[in-house]
């Protein structure tokens, strides 16, 4: 193969570096560890996966041409393979690759395996939709990699990413037994905390928000169709109509969150059985597009029937059209940011168990404890609450877990 061939997608690269800044980097760049010859990126589109790539590369590689990013939807697929950019690339002395969108290419696995176990110098970074699942028969890819995940932003990272304020992120623990002192350091950086806070909850969870302010929520819209109409088939390989089964899904329960509707009703208007039923539900889950929250996080991979249903985080509540009810608002928040780093469960009594151990409602500042009154390890997550007392916490503060 010769240069004028592999042209292309080199413009493509300078191109999409040239757009790179170093303004904000996302805390996960710091934990991966770049050197391992095998790295999975996943997670839903938008929260900024190619930026982290192009932004890593910008700070590692003082000559960006003894690297390479692309994209494998990138046309050039269509008449060239993998293989034969890895050979090119290894004649020249490039040692790493990155690739975007690797669901795309296909049979992806068997692709990549062979790659690193022809090139022993090769180091791959590859990222993937959050829907990705690696498969253990042909390529399997499971012992070989190290995964991540890269969520939107927290709350916490809202508030750096726009220039207003720059705090760490507190374990659940500290968040618990410190969240006055906590809550005073914040309160006395940022003055009023709810306006930022109300300003994230319906736009600032996906970083591109900044890029188009005034259209966010329909980019929104198209990204959730781009995930079920491009992603889900290649991915599953699933049918049109079960795409159109999972949209027309998708819309309903956005309609109905958080209350549980009766999922025989629900299946009928789809015209579509149990089991398919909650197929595409948890397909809808691993698209960070639902949260499905089950009395025991180990019923999240047998597929059975939830508890309770929540759109992934609430800047899709207002992108989809669901009913803004600030009690719904609120619990969406919490169970987002506590789903990212700790096991959250449905529990007997309150509104959310955390880490198996901490009873949580959610509510305005009024809640009261009389649900989980006498329950140990019990707490009230409050809105519109700038400061707590005892396990009287403010909502916001749980946005800076990570």
């Amino acid at each position: 193969m010769e240069q004028q061939e592999l042209q292309p997608i080199i413009n493509t690269y300078h191109n999409f570096l040239s757009t790179i800044t170093l303004d904000y980097i996302r805390p996960l760049m710091n934990k991966i560890e770049w050197e391992d010859r095998l790295i999975e990126i996943k997670g839903s589109k938008g929260v900024g996966k190619t930026t982290l790539l192009l932004q890593h590369i910008r700070m590692a590689f003082p000559n960006v041409d003894d690297t390479l990013y692309v994209s494998l939807d990138n046309l050039w697929f269509k008449s060239h393979t993998l293989k034969d950019l890895a050979d090119w690339l290894y004649a020249q002395g490039v040692r790493y690759l990155f690739l975007d969108e690797v669901h795309y290419y296909p049979h992806w696995q068997t692709a990549i395996k062979n790659l690193i176990d022809e090139y022993a110098e090769l180091h791959i970074v590859f990222t993937g939709s959050s829907m990705l699942q690696l498969e253990a028969g042909e390529g399997d890819l499971s012992r070989r990699l190290i995964d991540y995940h890269l969520p939107g932003l927290s709350f916490r990272e809202y508030l750096q990413f726009e220039g207003i304020a720059d705090f760490p992120p507190y374990c659940i623990e500290d968040i618990l037994q410190k969240h006055v002192s906590i809550s005073f350091a914040v309160k006395e950086k940022l003055g009023s905390i709810q306006p930022h806070f109300n300003e994230y909850l319906e736009h600032g969870y996906y970083p591109f928000y900044k890029a188009v302010r005034f259209g966010y929520e329909i980019r929104l819209q198209h990204i959730v169709n781009q995930v079920l109409e491009r992603d889900y088939p290649m991915i599953d390989e699933v049918t049109v109509p079960t795409i159109e089964k999972t949209k027309k899904m998708l819309m309903v329960l956005a309609q109905n969150v958080p209350q549980m509707p009766t999922m025989s009703t629900l299946y009928g208007q789809l015209e579509t059985g149990r089991n398919q039923g909650l197929k595409m539900l948890y397909a809808l889950q691993r698209a960070d597009l639902l949260m499905l929250l089950t009395d025991n996080t180990k019923n999240l991979k047998t597929l059975g029937r939830p508890e309770k249903i929540f759109l992934h985080n609430t800047n899709l509540m207002y992108a989809l059209g669901a009913r803004i009810e600030i009690g719904t608002v609120r619990e969406t928040f919490f169970l987002n940011q506590l789903s990212e780093v700790l096991p959250v469960c449905y529990p007997a009594k309150g509104d959310f168990l955390v880490d198996g151990k901490y009873l949580f409602e959610v509510g305005g500042a009024n809640k009261t404890f009389e649900q989980i009154k006498d329950v140990p390890d019990s707490f009230l997550a409050l809105d519109n609450t700038e400061a707590g007392y005892k396990n009287r916490i403010p909502l916001w503060l749980f946005g800076f877990l990570y």
